[in-house]
């Protein structure tokens, strides 16, 4: 990286997730690490949880989760009384991919969550079509411009959903998805794209981060972002692109399966109703207390005159390292009405599963258990990447390996900058996510243009990084 004083033209954001300071070198990432340079990269302190949506919403936005309300994958809607995972859409947080008309730029998004219905210039999504039972009927994907993904899917075949997650996710997810920001840079050219790619996010569960397996994965993307990057330098602005890489979190190896809700049923407060297909599924408007497992962090959802038993039932479980209420999760910046009224933190080594049945106790398993089902399923399933014993995905927590969702140093993610209209940077100790939005934008140079409030200071603002641009 050369380094320069004046703004970029184009600055193209890649979430490489589960991607670590570490990983970055010439011999196990060569690609990457050529982007950067010296001293170009360091450490983010992401927002807690650490997992997917709330990270998403804290780097797009430069807010933390007790101001954007996103503090896990699910939402718990206590009118409803029903669990949405990952189907929600952003009400109102606005991301800096959509504050285009602020600064004059075309922006684009591919692949992150809550794109449906989002102004940015190109946008690509999964949006698969199904019956009234949740399943496929066919492979689609929401776009903008409308035409954009049957033009992809000529070009390269239906969005690959089987590898994106599932049994069967692996690298062609990835793949498809750095095509179409191709695609999407060779037809629209945004000044400012942001793509995500998820390829080290299933090795990390299914082997775990120290893995033989997750080492091969590290060169698969590093490959995959590489071949990118070659397209890149081939288009006419190259020379004014700053490239920035992030990662959302890191991985911790984990063998210790967590059942919170089987603490709650015993205690008599998680009440269950027999499923029409079989199986026992949550009764959420009769239970007291239910848990909302999502990686290394659950919260729990109480009846006002529940939260101590449910603490009592709770506290003695083997792989709890704290139980976090009021004041508690003020410091950890997610008191917010979305939050649990107690939310669990578990030890580094575990992570929580959603089971609320014992082992063997097949006639209170809900109909949903060993099927891959995102709609169902009142918590996260990192079951679901693997083929099952005799359903389609497993239902045995032990093969899980890796997990996330903890804020420590040693799976502090990575962040980077490159390309030739990088600036000049030496990034002394890790920065904040909610620093990451600011700097893309100051990057761009119209960091004065967008009306946008952050929680975060710009990088290069605080290092005087980049002069003003010519007139």
């Amino acid at each position: 990286m050369t380094g320069t004083d004046r703004p970029a033209e184009r600055v193209v954001v890649l979430d490489v997730v589960g991607l670590q300071p570490e990983h970055v070198d010439g011999e196990t990432t060569p690609n990457l690490a050529g982007l950067f340079g010296d001293g170009a990269t360091t450490g983010v302190v992401p927002p807690f949880p650490c997992v997917t949506i709330p990270s998403q919403t804290t780097l797009a936005t430069g807010l933390s989760p007790s101001t954007h309300g996103d503090v896990s994958n699910a939402e718990y809607d206590r009118e409803r009384d029903a669990v949405e995972l990952w189907g929600r859409d952003s009400g109102d947080r606005r991301r800096v991919w959509e504050m285009q008309g602020d600064s004059g730029l075309t922006t684009g998004a591919l692949f992150f969550q809550h794109l449906y219905g989002t102004d940015v210039d190109v946008a690509v999504t999964p949006k698969p079509i199904e019956d009234e039972n949740n399943d496929l009927i066919e492979m689609n994907c929401w776009t903008n411009p409308d035409g954009f993904y049957d033009e992809l899917r000529e070009e390269y075949g239906h969005f690959p959903l089987h590898n994106y997650w599932g049994p069967a996710a692996n690298a062609e997810s990835t793949k498809w998805i750095l095509s179409a920001a191709r695609e999407a840079t060779d037809r629209y050219d945004p000044d400012m794209l942001w793509a995500y790619v998820p390829h080290l996010d299933y090795a990390g569960q299914s082997h775990g981060p120290n893995s033989e397996a997750f080492a091969e994965a590290l060169a698969e993307v590093d490959e995959l972002v590489g071949d990118y990057l070659d397209f890149l330098r081939g288009t006419d602005r190259w020379e004014e692109t700053a490239v920035v890489v992030v990662s959302e979190y890191g991985f911790h190896e984990v063998s210790t399966p967590v059942f919170p809700n089987r603490a709650l049923r015993e205690a008599g407060l998680m009440a269950t109703q027999e499923a029409a297909e079989g199986g026992l599924i949550p009764d959420l408007a009769a239970s007291e207390a239910f848990a909302v497992a999502d990686h290394q962090v659950a919260h729990v959802y109480c009846d006002q005159d529940a939260v101590e038993r449910a603490r009592e039932a709770l506290e003695p479980l083997p792989g709890i390292e704290r139980v976090l209420d009021g004041d508690d999760q003020t410091a950890y910046d997610i008191d917010h009405a979305n939050a649990g009224d107690l939310v669990l933190v578990a030890d580094p080594d575990a992570w929580f599963t959603y089971y609320w049945w014992d082992e063997g106790e097949d006639e209170a398993m809900p109909p949903y258990a060993d099927s891959v089902d995102i709609h169902e399923k009142p918590g996260y399933d990192p079951c679901e990447l693997f083929l099952g014993e005799d359903g389609f995905v497993s239902t045995d927590p032990s093969k899980v390996r890796g997990s996330h969702g903890r804020v420590d140093s040693e799976t502090t993610p990575f962040f980077g900058v490159g390309g030739p209209a990088a600036p000049s940077l030496s990034l002394d100790g890790d920065i904040d996510m909610r620093q990451v939005a600011p700097t893309v934008l100051d990057l761009l140079g119209v960091r004065d243009d967008v009306a946008m409030e952050f929680e975060g200071a710009s990088i290069l603002a605080a290092s005087n990084a980049l002069g003003p641009a010519d007139d």
